[in-house]
């Protein structure tokens, strides 16, 4: 089965272009070191909830959209291996010098499958 990468983050909207081009990049890269696939949406209807919800997760404010992705590999193995690839690629380097978004507030990790249909 598949080893997923999940991750959830806010991104002001006046920065989406800014993190679309950055999303293209880091497909691309993470698809020639052995991804695969790579997803990014954007929230379309997600609701802030009472208690939980992505958007509080995330601590979205005001103007910000709520950004879902993942990355998917042949196995964690595989996946440790490509991590350390993309992170070791000049091409991502650069990506870090102005993000759209704010890394402190993103919400990641790995995931095992557990049921694919």
């Amino acid at each position: 089965m598949v080893y997923v990468d999940g991750f959830v983050l806010a991104v002001s909207q006046d920065r989406l272009d800014d993190y679309r081009k950055l999303a293209e990049l880091a497909g691309k890269v993470w698809m020639e070191h052995g991804a695969l696939s790579y997803v990014e949406c954007v929230a379309d209807d997600v609701p802030y909830g009472e208690l939980t919800s992505f958007p509080r997760a995330v601590q979205a404010k005001e103007g910000e959209v709520v950004i879902f992705a993942w990355i998917t590999y042949p196995s964690r193995e595989a996946r440790d291996a490509i991590n350390a690839k993309v992170f070791a690629d000049e091409r991502m380097t650069h990506s870090h010098d102005n993000p759209p978004f704010d890394g402190k507030r993103m919400i990641y990790g790995g995931f095992k499958t557990l049921l694919s249909v």
